[in-house]
């Protein structure tokens, strides 16, 4: 193991006992292919799957093994045009469990999470009867402080780049502006303190750098 995997296999644990005591359920594994098996046992066959956008999931091939077992999807990428795609999004709310990441998991087990359209942040808040949270031990700060720095300097403008024509400061610099920019992909910043009901959310903490 590198000193960094070592590093995570001790802290990841305590991270994963810190959400515990919000009422969050959750794991620690040390891999991303640990981290789809557990994801897949947390998911009943018969759910209706959906999601927001992630660059965890997709890079670690949970909606490709979804699709493989068979579960009904609500998938945005099936469509073409926004309106299209804004109708999926506002069915995903209803699913049977939600999948997704989050930006920031703080050590003492809170989320932090932002969103331009809303729709990712506002499935975990209420909707789906479930909701299975995929993270990075990367994305794992000290504070909601520190949270709210990460994905104001790091994910916003790390992520701004995936969209074409985006006029955002961070787009265009690579720095946050604060904008206030109809682009913006911060118009949402979300701490779940506490997970209500208890046990809703799942998150499954995975001891490699994944997503942003």
């Amino acid at each position: 193991m590198t000193p960094k995997q070592i590093r995570y296999s001790k802290s990841g644990p305590a991270v994963v006992e810190a959400l515990k005591k919000r009422h969050f359920e959750a794991w620690y594994v040390d891999t991303a292919a640990e981290a789809v098996k557990k994801a897949l046992e947390l998911i009943p066959a018969e759910d209706v799957v959906s999601w927001g956008g992630s660059t965890t999931i997709d890079e670690i091939g949970l909606k490709d093994k979804l699709r493989e077992r068979g579960n009904p999807l609500i998938d945005r990428d099936s469509v073409d045009t926004p309106a299209e795609k804004a109708e999926l999004m506002r069915r995903g709310l209803t699913c049977d469990t939600f999948i997704m990441s989050s930006n920031a998991v703080t050590e003492d087990g809170q989320l932090f999470n932002i969103d331009g359209n809303g729709n990712r942040v506002a499935a975990m808040i209420f909707g789906p009867k479930s909701v299975v949270v995929v993270a990075g031990m990367n994305k794992v700060v000290k504070t909601i402080q520190d949270a709210y720095t990460r994905v104001r300097t790091i994910v916003a403008p790390t992520n701004a780049q995936c969209f074409q024509g985006s006029k955002t400061p961070c787009a265009q610099c690579g720095q946050c502006g604060d904008c206030l920019s109809p682009d913006s992909i911060c118009a949402y910043m979300v701490a779940t303190r506490i997970c209500r009901p208890a046990g809703k959310i799942k998150v499954i903490l995975v001891g490699e750098d994944l997503g942003m």
